[in-house]
């Protein structure tokens, strides 16, 4: 019954009826993982997709400097890694608990045949993906033609809607978080500075306080 409670707290499997979702319980497994420890990594064999029951998980890639791109965080609810269900072919990146998380695995022939006998899931997976690739092609688009400020900004927004107020905690440590928007860290301290000082926003440790939402929507679509 907890399995099929985390399998229904997915937002893939938002809306299924109980008679699906317990068809996803039958064919999910429960996983532990350690804050630090990598769930697979790029050119790995994708034997099945993920999604986060509790804790979060970081999908990144190694650059040839030997820095980081953190591509994106994936919290309570998400899915991750759905592309090994669309094509026998290895992980693009790599994923690596941030906390200690619980996950749900999903076998790619499992769901396959799944998604075969339940035409409502398929349609699911395939509004899922859309949504990622507009993600991406925005996220593309804002390291190429907005500066940072412009990219913070839009950020601490995305996160206050997810969390439906103005303050809340940063989803992964500063350093990551400069890795994610493509800047150095330092290049990230000096904007949450004057962020601060233009009164925009509140820094506590990791909790940010959206005091000027208005003026920060400007600089998110790049019009200051």
């Amino acid at each position: 019954m907890e399995l099929m409670r985390a399998v229904g707290g997915t937002s893939l499997f938002q809306g299924l009826a109980p008679k699906q979702l317990e068809r996803l319980a039958n064919i999910a497994t429960s996983r532990q993982v350690d804050k630090g420890q990598i769930i697979f990594t790029t050119g790995e064999e994708a034997k099945g997709f993920y999604s986060v029951a509790t804790g979060k998980v970081r999908i990144f890639r190694a650059v040839p400097s030997g820095k980081e791109h953190v591509l994106h965080v994936f919290g309570p609810g998400e899915a991750f890694g759905e592309v090994a269900v669309f094509k026998d072919m290895r992980f693009p990146a790599t994923a690596q608990a941030l906390e200690n998380s619980r996950l749900l695995f999903y076998p790619r022939l499992a769901f396959v045949n799944t998604l075969k006998d339940d035409p409502d899931l398929a349609m699911q997976m395939l509004a899922l993906l859309s949504e990622r690739l507009k993600f991406f092609v925005k996220k593309i688009e804002d390291l190429s033609l907005k500066e940072l400020p412009s990219r913070l900004a839009g950020h601490f927004l995305v996160l206050a809607g997810s969390h439906h107020k103005d303050t809340f905690s940063l989803d992964m440590p500063k350093s990551q978080l400069a890795a994610y928007l493509g800047a150095l860290p330092e290049t990230l301290s000096r904007a949450l500075r004057d962020m601060q000082d233009r009164e925009l926003i509140l820094v506590d440790g990791r909790t940010i306080t959206l005091k000027d939402r208005e003026t920060l929507e400007l600089l998110a679509r790049g019009e200051l």
